[in-house]
């Protein structure tokens, strides 16, 4: 009996020691060969949120042990809303053979898994994984995919949003909204906007564009034909905020966003999720990855923390009184 148990003490100090190795360990577990990780960064455009989540996923992946320039290097590529140079990004990934691949958007993800199928792919900000064909049909959040993928969604609360921007503006019954079609993600939160506005009794008028440059123009055709607009996960229009706030400032239009990083831009209110969170979330799936587990073991999935964001000065340009129920609510408020 003491023998035995002398024994099995031993090996429960050797288990122990290497889940520690593991967990805390970082550089050794990870190349034992010496080498410096790489790790490939593609995303689609640079705006606010995205950069968030670029810097949460390398903060996770810092607190893991994984420290650039140390053990790890990366190799940060901005697709500037080209698909073709997304698809040349994911091209020299798979040619340099990186070790990982932190994708982040729909867009980017799909270009990567367009070339790559054997180096594991860690996506965020990607809206619907199932319906961009990133995960398997029957793959659902909190799931394995089984694959070299894994992630984290950012699926917005859109009816919750709406309902939310509505108390702002009550007698605004017309809305509008700008969106590039080309982005699958952007497709489904345009869908679920409409459910929610013929819930609320509100009408929505969609407006489309194909890239950037032709922002401005959308954002003005919309003048005297809504007294709100709402800006869905759509990243041609997200990198050009800026220039829908000055119109709806010049117009009195009452703005909003669904990401919580818009609203120092020019947004009224934003009830959306933190995207350096997403990130942090992803770069924690992306560390166990590189130490040793296979992306289709980690099941992804959203993060579900949401804040309310309130913008007095923005309020002020657009014409728009804040209630002090709002701000009693809100988690953050910019003056």
């Amino acid at each position: 009996m003491a023998q035995r148990g002398m024994a099995y003490a031993g090996r429960r100090r050797v288990a122990v020691a290497g889940l520690a190795a593991l967990l805390l360990g970082g550089s050794g577990a990870m190349a034992q060969d010496g080498r410096m990780l790489r790790v490939g960064v593609t995303k689609i455009v640079s705006h606010a949120a995205l950069d968030a989540d670029e810097k949460g996923f390398e903060a996770a992946m810092a607190s893991a042990g994984f420290k650039e320039g140390v053990n790890i290097r990366y190799d940060r590529q901005n697709a500037q809303g080209d698909p073709a140079k997304a698809a040349a990004i994911a091209r020299k990934f798979s040619d340099d053979k990186v070790d990982l691949v932190h994708a982040i958007a729909t867009q980017t993800t799909q270009a990567v898994l367009q070339v790559n199928t054997r180096v594991p792919v860690v996506f965020s900000s990607v809206t619907d994984p199932v319906g961009a064909g990133i995960v398997p049909g029957d793959s659902a959040p909190g799931k394995k995919t089984g694959t070299n993928v894994t992630g984290v969604n950012d699926l917005w609360p859109v009816l919750l949003q709406m309902e939310t921007y509505a108390k702002f503006v009550p007698k605004a019954r017309k809305w509008g909204t700008i969106f590039n079609p080309a982005e699958a993600n952007s497709v489904t939160h345009v869908k679920a906007m409409r459910e929610a506005a013929k819930a609320l009794g509100l009408e929505l008028l969609e407006v489309t564009v194909a890239n950037g440059s032709e922002v401005e123009q959308a954002a003005q055709s919309l003048v005297g034909k809504v007294q709100a607009v709402t800006i869905t996960s759509d990243n041609t229009t997200v990198s050009n905020f800026d220039v829908i706030a000055r119109v709806c400032d010049r117009n009195k239009i009452a703005l909003f966003a669904g990401d919580v990083d818009s609203v120092a831009r020019g947004a009224i209110a934003a009830y959306g999720m933190d995207y350096f969170l997403v990130g942090y979330s992803a770069g924690k799936k992306a560390a166990l990855v590189l130490k040793g587990v296979r992306p289709g073991d980690i099941p992804w999935g959203p993060v579900e923390k949401f804040s309310l964001v309130i913008n007095l000065k923005a309020a002020r340009a657009q014409g728009v009184s804040v209630s002090p129920d709002l701000l009693k609510k809100a988690d953050k408020v910019l003056e």
